[in-house]
């Protein structure tokens, strides 16, 4: 017997279902427009450069110079000293996937990009890349008008500044993110490269790491060695980290030494646990909350490994210091 019989609602079903999924597309179209609507109104800026030409550190000057609150550099949407979405392509495990995170190739990543330009909706933005064809497959990509002012490197830089950019580069592996090292070092835990050059001026070891006075902009960029490195990878032994929190927790007052402790790596950090010896007639509640504090601190400051947690115990007097 026909299917009818059986089930009589089935064609109306069919029919709503149909008409449903025809509202759906609509709807979907209709918003497309709006958002393809609302993303016209935003002025692009290209800032074109070579790779290592320096342009993520000049990024940030030329957008103030040219008053231009949003940046895109390297998948990530940057307002004045903030990551507003996106992640770093240089933590892509590949050049080619960073390539392709940079292109906003991927369409998940391409419709988080969009959705956070039409919440903010900046008047201009300016987008760093290679060429005038990268610069124009991003804007294709993220439904952006094509660059209406192009901005070359070599428009805002000298030639030497140039060749030391792309020595830097080539020597050391160095690329800049225009941000604090706060708003990336979840992401870069352990990754950041001017950290160790802190480590060795705040103990005073001569001839490394002299970087000079710091301008305004040094604090808005941060310096990372990509995943993705041709100069390999690196490491911090677990006794190199031991070493250098001993170091730090000695340094608070009330604290004899560490007796123990362990590291206990995690994907996107370490966990620190110690046990100290503190002077008799110290506080101990009040130097182990400075204990937490200075290594949590010192280590985050160093090295640029993010410290989760660090468990921290008295287990032991010690009647030294002022006995």
């Amino acid at each position: 017997p026909p299917e009818s019989l059986f089930n009589p609602f089935g064609r109306l079903a069919d029919a709503v279902i149909s008409q449903m999924n025809e509202r759906v597309e609509s709807y979907e179209e209709q918003t497309q427009m709006e958002i393809r609507g609302l993303l016209s109104q935003i002025a692009v800026v290209s800032f074109i450069g070579s790779s290592g030409s320096g342009k993520s550190t000049r990024a940030i000057r030329v957008a103030r110079e040219y008053k231009i609150d949003y940046i895109i550099d390297d998948g990530l949407l940057i307002h004045g000293s903030a990551i507003i979405t996106g992640s770093s392509a240089k933590r892509a495990e590949t050049k080619m996937e960073s390539v392709r995170q940079a292109l906003f190739l991927d369409p998940a990543r391409a419709e988080n990009m969009r959705r956070a330009l039409v919440e903010h909706l900046p008047s201009a933005l300016m987008i760093l890349g290679t060429s005038e064809a990268m610069l124009n497959r991003i804007c294709e990509n993220l439904w952006l008008n094509p660059p209406s002012i192009r901005i070359r490197i070599e428009d805002v830089t000298t030639e030497e500044e140039r060749n030391q950019a792309k020595q830097t580069r080539m020597s050391q592996g160095k690329h800049t993110i225009p941000v604090p090292s706060m708003e990336i070092k979840h992401e870069f835990s352990g990754y950041l490269a001017e950290p160790i050059a802190k480590f060795w001026q705040r103990f005073d070891f001569t001839g490394f790491g002299s970087q000079g006075g710091q301008t305004a902009a040094d604090h808005d960029r941060t310096v990372v060695r990509p995943t993705f490195s041709t100069l390999g990878s690196y490491a911090m032994t677990d006794q190199a980290m031991k070493d250098l929190v001993a170091l730090l927790a000695v340094q608070v007052d009330g604290v004899e030494g560490v007796v123990s402790q362990k590291v206990h790596k995690e994907p996107y950090g370490i966990i620190l646990d110690m046990d100290l010896s503190v002077y008799y007639g110290s506080s101990a509640q009040s130097v182990l909350a400075e204990v937490q504090a200075a290594v949590s601190e010192g280590v985050e400051h160093y090295t640029a490994v993010n410290v989760l947690a660090a468990n921290v115990r008295a287990v032991r007097v010690s009647k030294g210091r002022n006995s």
